[in-house]
């Protein structure tokens, strides 16, 4: 999915944002070292002519192609058009990040947010304060199925204002939150005569890293706005909202109108966030339309939903639910301060899986201030040069990435499409393998691949993560496709995979629907490849 997407308001106010010649001989010397078996750049005329079609398109007039295609165990290009040129990577760029904090923590690192009773206590009373303790959980539970497995939807919440089509998963997303005020509650305490607050200092949040990552995250920091059609015209439109915690409040005034109308909804956020109005239309028929509204401080946020969590489950807080986090009455450590509740993650493999499947910016920024946390430090810029030793232990050229975010989105992010190979390639070589591989978007079948090539021969044997860059060119009232790209496996017999990657950069298209045409034109190219490696495999 998109890694910026943006229309021609909002996302435009958020932006700151080798020749055979040793037969067998050569094969085996490229495999021991490492090296590409290295082709010419491929004109369009020299590809398949279902991929010269594609590119061809009036669309891509002014647009640039690069394409790469190698065979991990004998180093052998496949195909390589401008293979090391930079390209605007969008979303691919995830490949590196995620493979970086994968690297750090672990396929199988869970957090773990810790509740402390800090104070006093008798009987069933604390005299004090409890303190949640932030760990960089992405979904605190807010996503974990009964398996303990994450859950996604094709077009996740976070792009409910820029892609149609998202959805919501059906879990609550104060589950974790939930959680901790029940073990509270089975640890004894019934009475907490003082505070609660939510200790942050995991790391500073740095606004250059777009959206901004936050030690204490509920529900990607966002609330959810579902409209739903009123029984016809004129009928007002229903609203539900979550997560439900004080002092958020919604209205609404959308109408429905006339089926057949294109939805219209604009939200309007007070400058706290805390009062969030809706107006416009949706059309009589239609599915629910979903928005959301940006939580602007995740901390006051879940300092009130545990406390209204405590609540809950029968814990009183003589401190007033709503205001500020009092982070100046934490301690300097928790030596001798009990813990009292603990929310365990699912692994990190099933967070890599949901940044990886529906593109998920934030956590793809987060990651960033993960492998700075790895080091000791509080600073996330110092996640950089933790992804630059990885990079260079993965054997990737650094001078052909360029990057200054985890998700794709910043302006001076580049790749060529060499080293996208390479870094894929290095999974191949890892016990996470088939893991990592797994984490990504399927052809047909899931993430943001979903609904590409369903019925086609390629379906379920592609394996890639894609990327979008686009915003409005005023100049021509119309949007500005940066680059539109994929990159991953192919699979070309059972267990044996090459690694790819299709890169456009430069198109232009009326509408959003265009965008999405393009996206399909990318992921036919894929299929193509695929179908043409299994054939000559």
């Amino acid at each position: 999915m998109s890694s910026a997407v943006t229309g021609n308001r909002r996302r435009n106010q958020r932006q700151r944002r080798v020749f055979t010649l040793l037969g067998l001989l050569l094969v085996a010397t490229v495999a021991a070292f490492g090296m590409d078996w290295v082709m010419p750049s491929k004109d369009p005329d020299e590809l398949d002519p279902r991929i010269s079609s594609i590119m061809r398109k009036p669309d891509y007039l002014h647009a640039q192609w690069g394409l790469f295609e190698q065979n991990p165990e004998t180093g052998k290009v496949v195909q390589s058009r401008y293979a090391d040129q930079f390209f605007i990577p969008g979303s691919v760029a995830k490949l590196f990040g995620v493979s970086g904090v994968w690297h750090a923590l672990g396929s199988d690192h869970r957090f773990v947010t810790p509740v402390h009773a800090v104070g006093k206590r008798r009987g069933a009373t604390l005299t004090g304060d409890l303190d949640l303790v932030a760990q960089g959980d992405l979904t605190l539970g807010g996503r974990t199925r009964a398996d303990g497995t994450v859950a996604f939807t094709a077009v996740d919440h976070t792009y409910a204002d820029d892609i149609p089509g998202a959805t919501l998963t059906p879990q609550n997303p104060l589950a974790g939150i939930d959680q901790l005020a029940r073990q509270v509650r089975a640890s004894g305490i019934t009475k907490v005569d003082g505070d609660v607050v939510v200790d942050a200092r995991l790391f500073r949040p740095d606004p250059e890293l777009d959206p901004t990552p936050t030690p204490l995250i509920i529900n990607d920091n966002l609330i959810d706005l579902l409209t739903i059609p009123g029984e016809g015209p004129g009928a007002p439109a229903e609203l539900d909202w979550r997560p439900k915690v004080a002092p958020y409040r919604v209205t609404s005034s959308v109408r429905t109108v006339e089926a057949g109308k294109p939805a219209d909804i604009t939200v309007t956020p007070s400058a706290d966030g805390t009062r969030i109005r809706l107006s416009g239309t949706i059309a009589a028929g239609s599915a629910p339309v979903l928005r959301v509204s940006e939580i602007r401080d995740p901390n006051a946020f879940g300092r009130t939903a545990l406390i209204e969590a405590l609540k809950r489950a029968g814990v009183e807080v003589t401190a007033a639910a709503v205001g500020a986090n009092p982070a100046g009455k934490l301690p300097d450590s928790y030596r001798g301060a009990p813990e009292v509740a603990r929310f365990t993650s699912p692994p990190f493999e099933q967070y890599a899986r949901l940044i990886l499947k529906v593109s998920h910016n934030l956590g793809a920024n987060l990651g960033i201030c993960l492998m700075a946390v790895s080091t000791g430090s509080h600073q996330c810029p110092d996640g950089f040069p933790a992804l630059a030793k990885f990079l260079d232990e993965a054997k990737v050229d650094r001078k052909a990435v360029q990057l200054a975010d985890g998700r794709g989105g910043n302006p001076a992010d580049r790749t060529t499409p060499r080293a996208v190979a390479r870094i894929l390639t290095y999974w191949q070589g890892t016990p996470d393998a088939d893991r990592f591989r797994e984490a990504l978007p399927t052809l047909g079948v899931d993430g943001s691949l979903a609904d590409n090539c369903r019925d086609c021969p390629a379906r379920g044997k592609v394996s890639a993560k894609t990327g979008t860059v686009a915003g409005g060119d005023l100049l021509n009232d119309r949007l500005a496709v940066g680059a539109e790209t994929t990159a991953g496996y192919l699979e070309t017999s059972q267990g044996h995979y090459d690694v790819f990657f299709i890169g456009m950069n430069g198109a232009s298209t009326p509408d959003i629907s265009g965008v999405l045409t393009i996206a399909n034109d990318v992921a036919d190219i894929a299929a193509i490849l695929q179908e043409n490696a299994s054939g000559s495999s």
